[in-house]
């Protein structure tokens, strides 16, 4: 099995992490994974912001507090975290800003940096939400469906068995040519 799918079977939510920074380097190198992913029609109208700032990351906890109405929550403490955003107008935004976030968890899983898919704020509209968004010069025009907090892991993944189910439909040479005789 080769490196990649490795990568990609042993990839899980980390919720705990260590108070070790991440190095810039790789946060640049998780990001351009990110700008590599497929964007519909190769339309690429995403922008990509990083933070590994404490008191930027403990800014937006706390207006994540008060818009989700929930005092005790921490995005898990993350050390940095990856906004990609997109315009509001454009159709296919969350769809490409979904396959970013799933390149940013592979290229950091990758680098032994846990991550984790933070979703609350999709869809929410609030004054002090644009607010932090201008501090972070996320274009006015754009929206937000989903933030990929990272750190280096403080805990032992969980490898329980994935459900999904799958069927299998094809056929072999031998019946190709039969069916074509």
């Amino acid at each position: 099995m080769n490196e990649t799918i490795k990568t990609i079977l042993k990839r899980r939510s980390i919720r705990r992490f260590t108070d070790v920074k991440i190095d810039k380097e790789d946060l640049k190198l998780i990001t351009e994974c990110a700008i590599h992913a497929p964007s519909a029609m190769g339309s690429d109208y995403w922008h990509f912001t990083i933070i590994d700032d404490d008191d930027l990351i403990n800014e937006l906890i706390r207006v994540m507090q008060v818009i989700l109405d929930k005092p005790s929550y921490t995005m898990y403490h993350p050390k940095a975290l990856i906004i990609p955003s997109t315009r509001c107008d454009y159709r296919f935004g969350k769809d490409d800003n979904a396959c970013a976030l799933e390149n940013i968890f592979i290229a950091a899983t990758s680098l032994g940096i846990g991550s984790v898919w933070i979703n609350q704020l999709n869809g929410i509209e609030d004054d002090h939400l644009r607010a932090y968004y201008d501090k972070l010069m996320i274009p006015e025009d754009h929206v937000v469906y989903g933030i990929a907090a990272l750190g280096y892991p403080d805990e032992i993944p969980n490898t329980k068995e994935r459900k999904g189910t799958y069927k299998y439909f094809g056929c072999t040479s031998q019946q190709k040519v039969d069916t074509f005789l």
